[in-house]
């Protein structure tokens, strides 16, 4: 999606426990590293012992950012507490993100060897 000019990437989700929650996002951390893209993860949270496979939740949502100087220097732009109803708010800055695609410390949307695989888009674009 970077490659089409996705700039951030959300990630909707839901897990019923911490290690699932892990994989979302540490995925969505070396997204945004791999791609040079803010990702944004939102899990839902809370207890509906009514619906069947969803009784028990387990989310803690966040924004982050590729790891270079210019950014946090974790990577995380913001993030909630774990298992917790709230709003995660950041800034996330789109004129740093280009210039650290052109001359960042590491430019691997710049690097990439695109002679080396194709893309296909199967997807209506608007």
């Amino acid at each position: 999606m970077a490659d089409l000019g996705a700039n951030i990437i959300f990630t909707p989700f839901c897990t019923d426990e911490r290690q699932g929650y892990l994989r979302v996002r540490y995925c969505s951390q070396a997204r945004a590293i791999e791609n040079q893209v803010y990702t944004v993860i939102a899990g839902t949270v809370g207890n509906l012992p009514q619906v069947e496979n969803m009784d028990i939740q387990y989310a803690q949502s966040g924004i982050f950012s590729p790891s270079d100087f210019s950014f946090p220097r974790d990577g995380i732009v913001e993030e909630c507490s774990p298992n917790i109803e709230t709003v995660v708010v950041g800034d996330v800055d789109l004129e740093i993100l280009r210039r650290q695609r052109k001359a960042g410390n590491v430019t691997q949307l710049k690097d990439r060897r695109s002679d080396l695989y194709r893309l296909t888009w199967t997807g209506k674009q608007h």
